[in-house]
């Protein structure tokens, strides 16, 4: 399966790395394919730049060697895609249905409204219940 999470859920597998969360992120890694697009890379470059200045790098090549697959999306015409409560999340949606995904991976409340039928918007505890028993 495509699978993308959300930079939510990637703060949490780098920031508590004994966490359920970085266990489900290591499951997709070695069972599926991971995706992320380029806003979502560039969102987590943000806060490890400003709280991990000392081991930036390291963290950041980590998180590379996670990554199968990267889209950039840009011009993002808003009337083409699902109404999302956050304008902000729409570069994430929008890289999950182009790339198709199958799972989108999300702790953001602003997605639990969006109604689309691809990709199947999950918590982290919905998909580690459904597909890490």
């Amino acid at each position: 399966m495509l699978i993308m999470i959300d930079t939510n859920v990637i703060y949490s597998a780098i920031f508590f790395p004994d966490s359920n969360i970085a266990k489900m992120v290591e499951y997709i890694k070695s069972n599926h394919v991971l995706v992320l697009s380029k806003y979502i890379i560039n969102e987590v470059d943000d806060v490890l730049i400003n709280k991990c200045k000392d081991n930036y790098l390291e963290i950041k090549c980590s998180l590379n060697n996670l990554i199968d697959q990267v889209i950039d999306v840009k011009g993002i015409d808003s009337t083409k895609y699902p109404t999302i409560r956050d304008i902000d999340d729409l570069p994430v949606l929008a890289a999950a249905i182009i790339l198709k995904v199958d799972i989108l991976i999300t702790g953001d409340k602003d997605f639990d409204d969006v109604v689309v039928d691809k990709p199947r918007i999950l918590k982290p505890r919905q998909f580690q219940d459904e597909y890490m028993k």
